[in-house]
């Protein structure tokens, strides 16, 4: 099954089309990166992905369920990361994942499960005005997984990590799904988590898929050394070799 069949998904705000059409398929259990230069389509795609925003055109399935129909049973094994979603002001860290473990029936074990994952379980009683950028990311983290999803979407996961965490976290990530068949995507504008997380990367420029493949093979299909060489002549927008 797939976890994600987006066909024709197109999205425009005034004049501007955000995203062209785009056709973007990811298997259950697959690690999937999305690139490209800022403006070039991709939150608007999560955004329709995570049915926030119904697009103008194209149809989105999620783990069989066709959106906006069966958005609540989609939504339901799809879970969302990102490091500019903050806490509640007043809730401590427990309080945010028990909240979390409610909503979803999870059992009150995952709780204490994904706060080890994390290593969040050194500041549970902690609230928002005492956690740093780094520990609000790591909590986001872990409430995000309480439900168990088959689906999670992540948008820079490590933005506001030190190098150490941020490799933890991608370790942590690589193991939950080998351990629970987890379906990622994630975008970022760091090519090193890229590279050491996903085995797949969609390449968006001008709301338009442009490449699609392994890091290795988009690097030389735009004739590039690396990842990174590749993401700046393709925001500057240089063409495939």
């Amino acid at each position: 099954m797939y976890a994600i069949e987006a066909t024709g998904l197109t999205k425009s705000f005034k004049d501007t089309t955000a995203v062209d059409g785009i056709d973007l398929l990811v298997e259950e259990g697959e690690l999937v990166a999305m690139l490209g230069a800022n403006g070039a389509g991709k939150t608007t795609t999560l955004m329709m992905l995570l049915a926030v925003t119904e697009p103008d055109a194209g149809e989105i399935r999620l783990l069989g369920h066709r959106l906006p129909d069966e958005r609540v049973r989609a939504l339901e094994q799809v879970s969302f990361a990102a490091s500019y979603l903050d806490m509640p002001y007043r809730m401590t860290v427990k309080q945010v994942l028990e909240i979390a473990a409610r909503i979803y029936d999870a059992p009150r074990s995952r709780v204490g499960h994904v706060a080890e994952l994390f290593g969040v379980e050194r500041f549970m009683k902690r609230t928002r005005a005492q956690l740093s950028s780094g520990q609000k990311t790591l909590v986001g983290l872990a409430r995000a997984l309480v439900n168990r999803p088959r689906l999670l979407i992540l948008d820079e996961p490590t933005a506001s990590l030190d190098p150490d965490v941020a490799q933890r976290v991608r370790e942590t990530l690589r193991r939950v799904q080998a351990e629970e068949g987890l379906t990622l995507l994630v975008t970022s504008h760091n090519m090193h988590d890229v590279e050491r997380l996903c085995r797949r990367v969609v390449f968006l420029s001008r709301g338009r898929i442009v490449a699609d493949g392994s890091p290795g093979e988009i690097a030389a299909h735009f004739g590039s050394d690396s990842l990174e060489d590749t993401f700046v002549k393709v925001a500057s927008g240089g063409e495939a070799r």
